[in-house]
């Protein structure tokens, strides 16, 4: 999900408008659930105003002491391993390693102004860090930093705006603001010829990427249109209109479904198999994440403009009652156990611990001001 600044612009969406800090999404790199883990995890929280990273333990919900990571934070994500948190930074260009057994903070790694996201190959030696106008790879034993990998022109800034890498780790899919997305070879580390699609330049949401756990398929969206594009060909199919302008997605961990968030209230879902968009489901105002438990039965949403949590059975598409959480929720995360879902408050600096059966809000934890993602160790 994108993660942006604080600032709205009149007449776009929510996201649009929160500045040019990319997020991780849910489920924006497939990954195979073979066993049911068991905890505890920690769970991560980015708090962009604290310019900190507070560590909790699901067998304590105790928030443990932030994590200095600079001043300006944008994203973070969790190695496949599981041993690594590493914190992106806009304005000073740096990748922060946090150790996820002493929650000690490593050397900052030099990658480029306006460092957003990051993104791992699947045996994890590798991770792709998004700059201003390139994609730079690092070793994450060494932290060596590779040659950096330009996808748009120089001087244009926050040109990507979304990654995914595919399951056999042969292609990093990156999504630009100019209507494309430019696939890298990760074995050679050169951009391939751009996949257009859209003609339109003027578009608000999100320009995102997914991919099918089976690697197959990549989902793009440009405006109000979800495009798949086939990875063996890397050509686009028919763009698929939902008629307005998306926040997020992601996908079941069986490949047949996408959902959509809206931005203005609404979830929607398309069948990959037939490309059928099914009926609007209200999830409330403004919705901004989306996460989805491990079997892939229920679907949570946060609505930023409503303060709430709701979630949807995948079956059928049905929405359950609404919980009630922290003002202007933004990330929202769920234990790989599917037992208990962490939702990050921005405006209060808390994260609200629910349990997934119940639905209600077991407890409330001061983290730090800011706190737009939570993520939890595999």
């Amino acid at each position: 999900m994108i993660k942006r600044g604080l600032i709205a612009v009149a007449g776009l969406g929510l996201a649009t408008a929160l500045g040019a800090c990319a997020g991780q999404g849910p489920s924006a790199d497939p990954v195979s659930v073979v066993r049911v883990p068991h905890g505890p995890f920690t769970v991560y929280v980015l708090n962009q105003s604290s310019g900190t990273v507070t560590p909790i333990s699901t067998a304590t919900n105790k928030a443990g002491t932030p994590i200095n990571v600079g001043h300006s934070p944008c994203s973070m994500a969790i190695s496949p391993d599981g041993r690594e948190l590493y914190v992106t930074n806009q304005m000073a260009g740096t990748v922060t390693p946090i150790s996820t057994r002493t929650n000690r903070a490593g050397q900052p790694i030099k990658v480029g102004f306006m460092a957003s996201m990051i993104k791992f190959t699947p045996d994890g030696k590798t991770a792709y860090v998004g700059t201003a106008n390139t994609v730079v790879p690092f070793n994450t034993a060494t932290g060596a930093v590779g040659k950096a990998i330009r996808v748009a022109p120089r001087g244009f800034m926050g040109a990507i705006s979304d990654m995914a890498i595919t399951p056999n780790g042969k292609t990093v899919y990156v999504a630009t603001w100019e209507t494309s997305v430019i696939p890298i070879s990760t074995r050679t580390g050169q951009a391939g010829k751009p996949i257009h699609t859209s003609r339109n330049m003027m578009v608000t949401g999100e320009n995102l990427i997914r991919i099918t756990p089976d690697g197959k398929t990549v989902y793009a969206t440009w405006g109000n249109v979800v495009v798949p594009i086939d990875t063996a060909t890397n050509m686009p199919g028919r763009p698929i209109s939902v008629r307005q302008a998306l926040s997020n997605l992601a996908i079941t961990p069986d490949g047949k479904t996408v959902y959509v968030l809206l931005n203005s209230s609404g979830l929607t879902a398309i069948s990959t198999a037939t490309e059928h968009v099914r009926k609007q489901i209200d999830v409330g105002k403004d919705p901004t994440d989306i996460a989805m438990t491990p079997d892939g039965k229920t679907v949570f949403v946060d609505a930023y403009g409503s303060n709430i949590v709701t979630p949807i059975t995948t079956a059928t598409d049905t929405p359950g009652t609404p919980t009630a959480v922290g003002k202007q929720p933004m990330g929202i995360a769920i234990t790989p156990d599917g037992k208990t879902l962490y939702v990050a408050n921005r405006w209060s600096g808390t994260v609200m611990v629910i349990d997934t059966r119940t639905k209600v809000v077991d407890k409330t934890i001061k983290v730090g001001r800011g706190a737009v993602d939570v993520l939890v160790t595999p």
